[in-house]
Order: structure tokens, then sequence, then C-alpha cells
């Protein structure tokens, strides 16, 4: 696809990025991926003709293993990933146990949890495999993203659009990005 060669080719070129990628993927968790705002950011710069800014806020790793769900376990993965990169902000999330804070029927694996956060553009994520491959999900699509558009999730039409509403405002996305376009659905 030729979105996905793009979003590999904005990240191989971006090196705090690819450093970072390798560092998750030293984990070796089960279904792992360095996923929203640091693949998103990172595409939307390159849109706009700007080098990638470093990774700002939290690095959101998620991984999926419904045999490990305590808080704790992420907690431990963290501070292995604080130890190797002290400059990041790490958050680990087991995607396996987040359908329970977020209402929603169990999710299946942490491409299908990506399904029902705010933004289309938000849900997508990147691992590295081996030294030069890169894997990307994006279960909703890459369309959005590529497309500077700045869409909800079918939950987050009607039902949760506060929240949508409300993350825009206040993560200042289109101050950031100008060319985003807000759509409804």
């Amino acid at each position: 696809m030729q979105g996905e060669s793009f979003v590999r080719d904005v990240l191989r070129k971006d090196p705090a990025r690819w450093h970072l990628l390798g560092v998750v993927a030293e984990l070796d968790l089960p279904d792992c991926w360095i996923a929203a705002g640091f693949v998103r950011n990172a595409v939307w710069d390159a849109l706009h003709g700007r080098k990638a800014n470093p990774p700002q806020g939290d690095v959101d790793v998620i991984w999926f293993d419904p045999d490990s769900l305590s808080p704790g376990v992420d907690r431990e993965y963290e501070e292995q990933l604080r130890l190797s990169v002290p400059s990041i902000h790490w958050s680990v999330k087991n995607q396996a146990r987040m359908h329970l804070r977020n209402g929603d029927a169990p999710y299946r694996s942490a491409a299908d949890a990506m399904r029902y956060w705010p933004e289309t553009a938000t849900a997508v994520a990147a691992r590295r495999q081996g030294l030069h491959e890169c894997v990307i999900a994006a279960p909703l699509g890459l369309d959005d993203l590529l497309q500077l558009a700045l869409r909800p999730t079918s939950r987050f039409v009607s039902e949760k659009r506060e929240i949508f509403d409300q993350r825009v405002k206040a993560k200042a996305w289109m101050r950031s990005w100008p060319n985003l376009e807000i759509f409804d659905r």
C-alpha cells in the first residue's frame, strides 16, 4: 500500500523515532506497537513540509496479552523504557484490559482496540521488525491521516462527541498543523 510506504519512510527518516521503535521492539511484548501521536504527528509534520518535531507528550506503547492484565506490569515496562530513554515520557497500556476503562466490548488485539479511539488519524501504530523493517497498523485506514482530515470515529461522532471536541481544543492541532480540516463524520 502506497500510504503505508509513505508512513514507513517518514518514520525511517526520523532518527529519534526510529531509535525509539527499536527500543520498544527490544521489550519483545506480544502484539506491541508505538501508536497515536508518535506516528500521527510525524506524518502531519511531513505533510506540512516540516522536519518532524521530536516526540512530545506521552509516547504511547500499546500491546495485547489477555494473560497479563495487571496495570503493574505496564508500570514495570514503563520503568524499563524510562531506564533506556529517560528523556521520554512513556505510557504503556495492555489493550486487553482497556475496554473496561472505555466502556467497550473486549478488544481482540491491539489493532482492534485502536478502532475505538477518538480520531481516525490517531488510530495508527508502528513497530520495528529487525534493523530495517517497519510494520504499520491502521485498522481504520490511512486516508484521513494522509489527507489531513481530523475525523471522529463512530462513537465519537455523537455518543462521545464532547471528548473529541475537548481533545481537538486541548491539543491545539489546528494551530500546530493549519492544513488540517475537521470533519463531523
